[in-house]
């Protein structure tokens, strides 16, 4: 389950990645209590009932949770419906931001078999592994998650020896040595990134914390658990050159009074984009929707 206290930005720091300061504002808004109340819910102990990832369903089973609760929820779920067909659920333990790109990421390369985008991957992972050693940590401290992760990369390419099919992906999702060692790949990326770029970010977490850059990395990047917000999203996009889209999902209304779904995409920096030069616009291939305290994965009609 995901952290949802507003970010406060520094209107003065400018980047091609930045997130506007209005959106990090904006943060605060989905802190609906009603909500909270129902997905704080999936305490540790319900938690454990679901898989680290689970299998797609209907986005009809969405509605279902709401039933009887708030009626604008119900109809931004029909607005979800109109754009996107079902949701795949993941474990709401504090990691299930990490663990939805995670599986989003990877089925999408098994799905386009897209060999360019591993490549260019793979590129900027090992500038990822450069950072950290830059940074001080000792490649023991990170080598075996960034090892596993490139062989779960290559496993979901077809025509090799290890090439695995997508129930496969499903199952080692699911195989805690698997699965965590990936997330906390992640997790050191996305702490190599912020940290590389203290300057940037700093203003964003002394919006949520009195810790330094590193101390926030330590402590709210590092461990296994520890919930992700838009820091954490900003940075691993970044990082990775992946675009993430965020779909939320709140009781917010619209000034006159129609309901809409709010979503933010999070476009890293051109140059960390496939063919940047080309001057194409990138739209994210991730979508995850967002609960106040959960995110879990999209699927587009």
């Amino acid at each position: 389950m995901q952290n949802q206290e507003g970010l406060q930005a520094d209107g003065e720091v400018k980047s091609a990645t930045s997130v506007p300061a209005t959106e990090f504002d904006e943060w605060a808004n989905f802190a609906d209590n009603d909500i909270m109340q129902q997905h704080s819910a999936i305490h540790a102990e319900e938690a454990e009932k679901i898989p680290y990832v689970a299998d797609k369903e209907p986005l009809s089973s969405l509605a279902a949770e709401y039933q009887s609760g708030s009626t604008i929820l119900l109809e931004k779920i029909k607005v979800l419906n109109e754009q996107y067909a079902s949701i795949r659920r993941t474990r709401g333990d504090g990691n299930c931001f990490f663990r939805s790109f995670m599986f989003s990421y990877l089925e999408h390369i098994l799905e386009s078999q897209d060999q360019a985008e591993v490549n260019r991957i793979k590129a900027n992972v090992e500038e990822c592994r450069k950072t950290l050693q830059g940074l001080g940590y000792t490649d023991f401290t990170f080598e075996d998650f960034f090892t596993l992760f490139i062989e779960q990369l290559d496993s979901v390419l077809q025509g090799n020896e290890d090439s695995i099919s997508h129930d496969e992906l499903v199952v080692r999702s699911r195989d805690q040595s698997i699965s965590d060692y990936v997330v906390m790949f992640f997790r050191f990326v996305t702490a190599g990134e912020i940290q590389k770029r203290s300057e940037f970010f700093e203003p964003f977490i002394m919006g949520l914390t009195n810790a330094t850059v590193e101390q926030f990395c330590k402590s709210s990047v590092e461990p296994m658990g520890e919930e992700s917000d838009h820091v954490h999203i900003t940075a691993l996009s970044d990082a990775l050159g992946v675009p993430i889209r965020v779909v939320y999902l709140d009781r917010s209304s619209c000034d006159n009074g129609g309901v809409s779904v709010n979503h933010h995409d999070f476009i890293p920096a051109d140059s960390n984009l496939p063919n940047a030069s080309g001057g194409k616009t990138f739209s994210p291939f991730i979508t995850l929707l967002y609960r106040p305290g959960h995110y879990d994965i999209l699927y587009q009609k």
